[in-house]
């Protein structure tokens, strides 16, 4: 007879199943693929038209939540009405923007309301922002990118001292462009800066194939899972729409090498260059699950699910292997919607 799944009630954000797609639904299908817990999903929106808030096969009901920008006191407050209905057991949230809000009310959550969380600590958050990323690299021996920070536009002439054209543009939360001149990199600049603020970061243009790797560490310095890919295809926005399993033991090592380093806490993505000269260049870490992870299911390892036992304090062994070769291909779906529905999210703020 199969063991009982065991009842578990989880939010999780990352509802915007989009061009740009947040890692919410795909976390949810890796707990709803879960062989160990019965979950109740509950999702956690900013805005009334993410998609997940209306795929109701995944997502049993949905929350709106007040943007971070709003500060982790409204944020808290809104927290406290929801698990006053839903009595939840674990968060796990989805995007950088909102980490540092829960990662401040971690202990709040878990003592008030008896719900946990599993993300980086403040100064691992902290440490690794993109703007940091230099020193994180010498601290950590890792080769990164020369990058600097501006925060405007008259400082773009005297970018040529330093950096050679093309350059990347980058937000500090979101959104990456190449500039090939300086009247690029303004309008990037421009672009970028209205949507995530100040400062904007001027990265070194590496040549080579990019590689990213899903990975999660127990805080400890154990890497308890990992799984590394390349992308086949390409969004103009610069997301993978494609991509497949790969065998690359320098890069694992890597992976393993920065977690033990770092003690890192919780899922992660790495964004890595691997140059023609066999070369690897960090050139992002973010701080959770990506918006892929739903491919390391699909080898044999699923990071979402690790994660909830990790967090109930329940006993678990790493992932040792992986498949090579397997594939992810997004794609497009329109979901129709009762006008209803709509309407209730966005008055009520919950569907």
């Amino acid at each position: 007879m199969a063991a009982r799944r065991k009842k578990i009630k989880i939010a999780v954000t990352g509802l915007n199943a989009i061009d740009s797609p947040g890692p919410g639904i795909p976390v949810i299908r890796a707990l709803r693929a879960s062989g160990d817990f019965d979950v109740r999903i509950i999702g956690l929106s900013y805005e009334t038209l993410e998609p997940g808030i209306y795929m109701h096969d995944l997502v049993d009901k949905t929350y709106q939540i007040p943007f971070p920008s709003s500060g982790k006191a409204s944020l808290l407050t809104r927290l406290k009405y929801i698990n006053s209905i839903e009595k939840i057991d674990l968060i796990i949230p989805n995007f950088d923007a909102e980490l540092f809000n829960f990662i401040t009310l971690a202990n709040t959550l878990r003592k008030e309301m008896g719900i946990r969380v599993f993300v980086p600590t403040l100064d691992q958050f902290e440490e690794r922002h993109k703007s940091n990323l230099p020193a994180f690299g010498k601290k950590h021996k890792i080769k990164v990118p020369f990058s600097k920070m501006i925060f405007s536009t008259a400082e773009i002439p005297s970018l040529r001292k330093d950096f050679t054209y093309p350059l990347v543009v980058k937000g500090k939360y979101y959104d990456a462009s190449i500039a090939y001149t300086p009247e690029q990199v303004a309008s990037h600049f421009n672009k970028i800066s209205a949507k995530w603020g100040l400062p904007v970061i001027i990265q070194q243009f590496v040549y080579g194939q990019e590689v990213n790797v899903t990975a999660i560490g127990d805080g400890k310095g154990n890497t308890m899972g990992a799984v590394p890919m390349r992308k086949q295809y390409i969004t103009d926005k610069g997301k993978a729409w494609s991509g497949i399993s790969i065998n690359d033991r320098k890069l694992m090592d890597m992976t393993k090498k920065l977690i033990r380093s770092t003690k890192w806490k919780g899922g992660m993505e790495l964004e890595i260059i691997k140059t023609a000269n066999d070369e690897y260049y960090l050139l992002e870490i973010n701080p959770r699950f990506p918006a892929w992870v739903y491919l390391a299911v699909g080898c044999g390892q699923n990071h979402p699910e690790m994660l909830v036992k990790m967090a109930m304090g329940e006993k678990v062994v790493p992932f040792k292997k992986y498949d090579i070769g397997k594939m992810f291909v997004r794609y497009s779906y329109d979901l129709i919607v009762e006008l209803k529905e709509f309407e209730k999210i966005s008055t009520l703020g919950e569907l």
